[in-house]
């Protein structure tokens, strides 16, 4: 018994050295996991700072770019880069494409693997579509954004790596969601942008506060404007009318505005009207697919042909031909002003030789200094009436901004001739340094009032399924008559070419219309793509 017992308490004691072993073990293992952490979590060299998005410089390869600043910025699931996608022009759809797949195939595509249902379903992500340079394979020169919200965190790396894009000349924006605080953001971005950027697209970007005017500010130097299918009804016409001209203000840079798809009424038609009136850069206006009735259409071609001026515009007209004329007689005061101040200094100078002839004899440079400052017949006080032409030309006369720099490149607007024709008129406008206010044009005066004449800028205006009857068509062929009278687009390399397209298809009335078809024969031979067409199919042959 003893024995035993002593040996069952004695058993023990042998698996304590073990155990305490053990469980040192355990702890020196822990001292030194404890130990070894913190020189594990330790960065490595020369990583010790997180990357800056402000420190990077960009390359120009918007690819390259924008993926850097969306990493630094702490944007991992960023939109991708990609190449716009373009159908190939002799790609032709066989029968066996539009047959309905098999039963065999249709459980093949069940069963396949994630990479090709990725690849499938990598459509719906959101992507950034670019357009090329034929010339430079990573020269941007369009950019698409659709179908997914752009938020402010884009538009602030759009600020960083946009400007570095030397060939960009247009930004598309579709369904993006955009805000009226977003666009202002888009809009201060535009002009940190390369100077060849001339064509914004906002289109399905409906607005509350319809501020889609802002695009179209005096600073602006958008050429082409698209604003279909933001639903802008009366209020947003109204706000965009002022936008291309006042009284006392006009738009100069905009060429082409694209207001298809919209909720335009009479009301607002007549607002746009407004606009043609004083405006004088605006080729090409769109109003299709709009809610124009015959007011509107009315007033729209009322700016097409001689109008009353109003009260207020014949009084800015006075004050402008006296500010005009008084200008031209201190110019006159001035000229005569500068031949005596250089006819002066020669006299005193022939009169005082003869005293100080041993004094002015050691400085001969001085003359001859006096001389190169005056110049050809010029004097210091010539800077002056240069601020007063600065200032005429930004009160009397309206001047347009060079454009000479992007003339040569492309707009799309259907065909090559119609791109042409457009390209044609851009230089017109651009060529002209100084252009005339409306209110000093030529004038003419009936019982007792001042008409002047029609906008025959205007080249291209789309009115294609609205609502407009037989009555509006009989004002439009009285403006057409006149149009096709003064403004010859033959003899246009000196002057306006008026009216070259008119879209009345599709409207209230009857094909067969005769008012409809009078217009068609009048227009006919004004346009140029028809006329072209006509040249080919029948050749002049020499007599």
């Amino acid at each position: 018994m003893s024995s035993e017992s002593s040996a069952s308490v004695a058993s023990p004691r042998p698996q304590r050295p073990g155990t305490q072993k053990t469980a040192g073990a355990a702890t020196k293992k822990g001292e030194r996991a404890g130990k070894e952490k913190p020189a594990a979590a330790l960065p490595p060299v020369g990583e010790d700072e997180p990357k800056n998005p402000e420190e990077y410089q960009c390359t120009g390869v918007l690819e390259t770019d924008f993926a850097e600043l969306c990493t630094r910025s702490g944007y991992m699931d960023f939109p991708k880069v990609v190449t716009r996608p373009r159908p190939h022009p002799n790609f032709v759809p066989s029968s066996s494409m539009s047959e309905k797949p098999a039963l065999d195939d249709q459980r093949l595509s069940a069963s396949c693997s994630l990479t090709s249902l990725e690849s499938k379903y990598g459509f719906f992500r959101p992507t950034i579509q670019v357009e090329l340079e034929q010339e430079d394979s990573k020269a941007v020169k369009e950019i698409y954004i659709r179908g997914w919200k752009v938020e402010d965190r884009i538009l602030g790396i759009f600020a960083k790596c946009l400007p570095s894009l030397s060939q960009l000349q247009a930004i598309n924006l579709w369904k993006v969601g955009i805000t009226d605080k977003t666009l202002t953001t888009f809009i201060a971005l535009l002009p940190l942008c390369s100077p060849t950027l001339r064509k914004v697209s906002l289109e399905g970007n409906p607005l509350p506060e319809q501020s889609y005017h802002k695009l179209m500010g005096l600073d602006s130097t958008i050429m082409h404007l698209s604003l279909r299918n933001n639903k802008i009804d009366d209020h947003g016409a109204h706000l965009l009318g002022q936008a291309l001209s006042t009284l006392h203000s006009c738009n100069r840079t905009l060429v082409s505005l694209n207001l298809s798809f919209n909720h335009i009424s009479d009301e607002g038609a007549g607002y746009i009207a407004d606009g043609l009136r004083l405006n004088r850069s605006l080729l090409w206006l769109s109003l299709a697919h709009n809610r124009i009735q015959d007011k509107g259409a009315l007033k729209l071609a009322e700016v097409l042909r001689p109008f009353e001026l109003t009260h207020t515009e014949v009084v800015e007209r006075r004050r402008l031909l006296l500010e005009k004329g008084s200008q031209e007689r201190s110019r006159s005061m001035t000229g005569v002003s500068n031949i005596a101040l250089v006819d002066k200094p020669e006299k005193t100078q022939a009169t005082k030789t003869p005293k100080g002839l041993g004094k002015k004899k050691e400085k001969p440079g001085e003359v001859v200094k006096k001389e190169e400052k005056l110049g050809s017949g010029q004097s210091p006080t010539q800077g002056t009436p240069k601020k007063e032409d600065a200032t005429k030309s930004g009160k009397g006369k309206v001047t347009i901004p060079d454009q000479k720099s992007t003339k040569g490149k492309g707009t799309k607007s259907g065909s090559k001739e119609k791109r042409s024709i457009l390209l044609e008129s851009e230089q017109l406008v651009a060529e002209a340094a100084e252009m005339v206010n409306p209110l000093l044009e030529p004038v003419e005066h009936r019982d007792g009032k001042v008409f002047m004449p029609g906008n025959r800028v205007l080249l291209h205006l789309n009115l294609l399924r609205n609502r407009i009857t037989e009555v509006g068509l009989e004002g439009f062929l009285s403006a057409v008559r006149y149009q096709v009278q003064f403004s010859k687009p033959k003899n246009s390399s000196k002057g306006p070419m008026g009216l070259l397209w008119l879209s009345l298809a599709k409207n209230c009335f009857a094909p067969q219309c005769p008012t409809y078809t009078m217009i068609q024969e009048l227009m006919l031979p004004r346009d140029p793509i028809k006329a072209k067409l006509r040249e080919e199919e029948f050749p002049a042959f020499p007599s």
